[in-house]
């Protein structure tokens, strides 16, 4: 603890404050923070003046952050100290051909060519215009069999490809690539005016709109020293709750479906579109775009709107709660639900699970407890009674954040205080020479954006997380020694998102 340094969340520092240790003094103090109940928030790449340094942002009660220079490879993190670093060295060797040494299962993650042109730090000559182009894991045994799922479905959703492992119906490994329609957001921010970031950033996972507009918001505005009046943290609030509310309500209609339960799955569907609709009153689109901008809001709440959201919350909160009844009293429901995909306690831990697929395997951990923005520090916390780590687990977490949250926004919806204007996106002078981390809880889980400025104000890094990059690994979790026939309601039961890992 003693080389690292205390921040705190959408507050900027210089970076000549964050403590840069030699890399043994940095393994250190990472793999006794990992092991003594921490998590990692933010462990990135870059590159300053021709020499490549890490930074990594970390959290228990508490968040911190230190640095270190680093050759063109150094000792990994994953095989000596925790498995919660697995994907982010993959991503630091991915970006900027940086090797960590003993990684178990170095592996392209998103398949472009590293920021210097380099492809040779992987152990194998893989194709990068290929994705999946590499070994799968596999297992030998006469009765094994392979099924390959993806990247393209029979449905609509995102590219991905799936590779399960199988003795009969049993699946005993899934092994899960994505990175079919990689963007290369955090690249190209640094080269685009200012005017661009929110557009871009809140499209970056277009279910969590809300939640990286804040992130980017709050941290332009921690490095310009930019204010947000009251009333417009409180419709922030509000905006983010709805759309917590939407994508939950979607996803219970959507596990309904799966079990072939359809009355609850077709109510669902409907009420979800009438939270879609709340959103666009808030602020003129349905996913919340257009709405939050450093400083504040674009849209004003009216006393029009306020009693609109009130008046339809009254309305459908009892529809929400007899239609949860209705699919989690069923016997059947909970013959799927029950003991399918479950990942232990220990083993979200080891993994660094967040959002509800954390808390439905007992970590209550929550962003909008532990690092608190725009409102949620008067605000009541929510608790979790189910936390078996199981598909029925995740579902009883979403529901009671359903019931939370609608308790929430109306709370706020009693506040008087009002927002001075809209505002717009402008030019701001950023701090040069400066670090901001932000954390919001999204409906999926904890949401980061870290920049670092150069000496001139301008972004020279730019590093995103969607909890999606924490998760994808629980769900191949939760398929061992599951029937293959569990995939769809596995997967329905995290959600996670395709383009939100894929940057």
């Amino acid at each position: 603890m003693d080389n690292l340094l205390k921040i705190h969340n959408g507050q900027a520092i210089l970076r000549s404050e964050i403590p840069h240790v030699s890399y043994d003094v940095f393994f250190k103090t990472l793999s006794s923070f990992v092991k003594d109940e921490g998590f990692i928030v933010q462990f990135f790449a870059y590159e300053d003046n021709n020499v490549y340094k890490l930074i990594a942002v970390v959290r228990n009660s508490e968040l911190f952050v230190i640095g270190t220079e680093t050759g063109t490879s150094f000792k990994s993190l994953t095989s000596s100290a925790s498995e919660k670093f697995h994907m982010f060295e993959r991503e630091i060797a991915e970006q900027f051909g940086l090797k960590p040494d003993g990684h178990p299962w170095l592996k392209m993650v998103r398949y472009h060519k590293n920021y210097s042109g380099e492809t040779d730090v992987f152990e194998n000559d893989y194709d990068v215009e290929i994705p999946g182009n590499y070994p799968y894991f596999t297992v030998d045994g006469e009765s094994i069999h392979e099924v390959a799922v993806g990247p393209v479905h029979a449905g609509i959703i995102e590219p991905g490809h799936f590779r399960f492992q199988c003795a009969g119906e049993e699946v005993l490994h899934l092994e899960i690539q994505l990175g079919y329609q990689h963007r290369g957001i955090e690249k190209m921010l640094p080269t685009v005016p200012q005017k661009r970031y929110p557009i871009i950033c809140e499209s970056i996972a277009g279910d969590t709109t809300v939640a990286h507009s804040l992130c980017f918001s709050q941290a332009f505005e921690g490095l310009s020293g930019r204010k947000v009046d009251k009333g417009a943290s409180v419709i922030r609030s509000i905006a983010l709750e709805l759309e917590r509310i939407s994508n939950h309500i979607g996803d219970l209609g959507a596990l309904s479906g799966d079990v072939a339960f359809n009355p609850p799955a077709a109510y669902f569907g409907r009420i979800r579109g009438e939270f879609l609709n709340l959103l666009q009153v808030l602020s003129g689109n349905r996913f919340g775009k257009g709405l939050v901008r450093p400083g504040g809001v674009t849209h004003v709440m009216g006393d029009e709107q306020r009693q609109l959201i009130r008046e339809k919350l009254a309305e459908i909160t009892p529809e929400i709660e007899h239609v949860c009844d209705l699919l989690f009293t069923a016997h059947t429901v909970q013959a799927r639900f029950e003991y399918t995909g479950t990942v232990k306690h220990e083993m979200a831990k080891d993994l660094g699970l967040v959002g509800y697929a954390g808390r439905a395997c007992g970590i209550a951990y929550d962003a909008r407890v532990s690092f608190p923005t725009e409102c949620y520090a008067e605000l009541p916390a929510n608790i979790n009674n189910v936390t078996n780590g199981d598909v029925n687990s995740r579902a009883e977490v979403r529901r009671e954040e359903i019931m939370h949250s609608l308790k929430i926004i109306n709370m706020l919806l009693d506040k008087s205080e009002t927002t001075a204007g809209p505002v717009h996106m402008q030019d701001s002078s950023l701090c040069p020479d400066s670090f901001v981390v932000t954390i919001n809880e999204g409906w999926r889980g904890e949401v980061s954006h870290c920049i670092l400025t150069d000496g001139d104000g301008k972004v020279q890094r730019y590093k995103i997380k969607d909890p999606s990059f924490h998760n994808w690994t629980g769900l191949a979790m939760s398929l061992r020694n599951q029937e293959i026939s569990d995939f769809p309601l596995c997967n329905k039961s995290y959600n996670l998102s395709y383009c939100g890992f894929d940057l």
